[in-house]
């Protein structure tokens, strides 16, 4: 993993989960498949192998650059801006 400068510019202390599922997938009777978590706002999308790819279009709606897994054993974050995980 590699730092990119948007990991210098996320909020201290990063948000909380805002829920505990993809709101969007609900709204619309889908179901996620792997929850992401903006680390900016703390929205929680679905990952871009769920139909609507909600954790993307958060990105794509706000430019909010980095997101992390919610599951379980997966720490991940992901930089959308570098394409990376960081």
């Amino acid at each position: 993993m590699s730092e990119c400068p948007h990991v210098a510019e996320l909020p201290r202390p990063q948000s909380a989960p805002q829920s505990e599922t993809c709101v969007e997938c609900l709204a619309i009777g889908s179901h996620p498949v792997q929850l992401r978590i903006c680390l900016v706002c703390g929205h929680v999308g679905c990952c871009d192998s769920s139909p609507h790819r909600h954790a993307s279009g958060h990105f794509r709606q706000t430019g909010h650059p980095i997101m992390q897994s919610l599951e379980p054993g997966a720490p991940w974050r992901w930089c959308f801006v570098d394409g990376s995980i960081v």
